[in-house]
């Protein structure tokens, strides 16, 4: 019975945990669109918020279009970081949880790099074929 109730526990828990992440997802992809004027971010996909187990923290997982990882992606991820206190005050007004989650904004580099194994599985591709190419006489 007990590790019943403490896996219903575990359950919803997690489904909490999930649900906050989802939510400051949506809020922050409106708020950054919408609230954040500093020239440095431009566009921003959120690709997933990870909230820990207290509500404390929420890792913000973020992708700018357009841009490399270099040193431009890297000022942005800075004008985000510093923009956390008003973002999270924001989202503080228009929800009715008790606390709500520091904000840290992380780059995701997922996609980049999946670009870059997408384009070397071309290339090798393109030279095994061409290796195996009829000769033609």
């Amino acid at each position: 019975m007990r590790a019943a109730y403490s896996e219903l526990l575990m359950a919803q828990e997690y489904s909490r945990i999930q649900r906050v992440g989802d939510y400051l997802k949506r809020e922050l992809a409106l708020l950054i669109q919408q609230e954040v004027r500093d020239p440095r971010v431009g566009m921003v996909n959120i690709n997933e918020v990870e909230v820990s187990r207290d509500l404390s923290h929420a890792k913000v997982y973020v992708t700018f279009v357009g841009e490399r990882i270099d040193e431009e992606s890297t000022q942005a991820l800075q004008a985000l970081n510093k923009a956390g206190g008003f973002l999270r005050s924001r989202v503080a007004s228009t929800n009715h949880m008790r606390t709500t989650p520091r904000l840290f904004f992380v780059l995701d580099a997922s996609i980049q790099r999946g670009a870059h194994l997408t384009s070397l599985i071309d290339r090798a591709v393109a030279a095994d074929a061409s290796r195996h190419a009829p000769e033609e006489s």
